[in-house]
């Protein structure tokens, strides 16, 4: 396991970082109790999850796998999504954001995180009303580092001239989605985080399943196939044959789809650690192989050449092939 700088924070993170999203949903505590041990044997410090995650549930179940060594551990969680049934316990305000904060400190066992992410961009609050929110948090100590999840490349970047303009502490850490079917984040996103020094860390690098090669099975169950929000999400046509033709890929090359499906994602120069996920050990470990797997610079773009590579932010394509460009 190889170690990254987190934007410019100063600490290292391992290059794999463990989504618990499963955690008190898809496996029960004993399974990520293995699953846990299976990812700090192999070397992985950085561990991702959210208030929302069953209910709440994945946080008291990390946080009661990391006691005993809490310092040796950077851990991220999320606020915005719903906690709750009053229609206040949602979204980027002060309000809701100093109560969730507060509510996962204490499912945690923790007086801090690492990483506060903004789980989805709040088109109701003014963004300045939730960074504000953030340094609250900051200088209280109960977060190290602000970050924001599923926004755009302009709104991020707004928030880090607001935080800039105002003396706050800056954004560290973004979370988009990226895999080979998803890759939208090549046009700005990762681009950006580049050039202002943030973290990467994307999220389904495997596509939710549906580069692991089992939807070629018709009778394949899996989250693309039970969730109906995967379900759109992966429900294009060429995305599915963008699977196949990677299937085949990896059968003539004799990898492991998801080991490198995940191994792609965490060769862009703009990644720190793709975050990995899974509901029992044995699916796990595809994951945590990915950091044996050499990925060159020829090999990325043959894997990159099964997929739709999108427009530049321009959309003059045509010039990014001109000669001498």
């Amino acid at each position: 396991m190889n170690y990254k700088l987190l934007g410019r924070t100063g600490i290292r993170v391992s290059q794999l970082c463990f989504g618990t999203m499963s955690f008190g949903g898809d496996a029960d505590a004993a399974m990520s109790g293995q699953m846990y041990v299976a990812c700090r044997d192999a070397g992985i410090n950085f561990f991702d999850t959210a208030d929302q995650y069953s209910g709440g549930r994945s946080e008291e179940i990390l946080g009661e796998l990391m006691r005993g060594h809490r310092d040796d551990l950077v851990v991220a969680t999320k606020c915005f999504n719903p906690t709750g049934t009053d229609r206040n316990a949602r979204g980027g305000s002060r309000r809701h954001i100093s109560r969730a904060v507060e509510a996962s400190l204490r499912r945690l066992g923790t007086d801090r995180v690492e990483v506060l992410f903004l789980h989805q961009m709040d088109l109701d609050t003014p963004q300045e009303e939730t960074l504000r929110a953030m340094e609250d948090l900051v200088r209280a100590g109960k977060v190290l580092y602000p970050a924001l999840s599923n926004h755009s490349a302009w709104m991020t970047q707004r928030a880090m001239d607001i935080q800039e303009r105002q003396g706050w502490a800056r954004l560290q850490v973004i979370e988009p989605m990226y895999n080979l079917v998803k890759r939208q984040a090549e046009v700005e996103i990762l681009p950006m985080a580049q050039a202002n020094g943030v973290a990467v860390i994307p999220y389904s690098p495997a596509a939710g399943g549906l580069l692991s090669g089992k939807y070629s099975d018709s009778s394949a169950q899996g989250r693309i196939a039970t969730n109906k929000m995967y379900a759109q999400r992966y429900g294009e046509s060429w995305m599915h044959e963008v699977a196949v033709k990677f299937s085949t890929f990896c059968k003539e090359r004799n990898y492991h789809p998801v080991s490198l499906a995940v191994a792609w994602v965490g060769s862009h120069p703009a990644v720190t650690a793709p975050i990995i996920g899974a509901r029992n050990v044995e699916q796990l470990q595809a994951s945590l192989d990915s950091v044996k797997i050499d990925m060159t610079a020829d090999l990325r773009e043959e894997i990159g050449a099964l997929s739709r590579t999108p427009p530049p932010a321009t959309d003059r394509s045509e010039e990014a092939k001109a000669p001498g460009k």
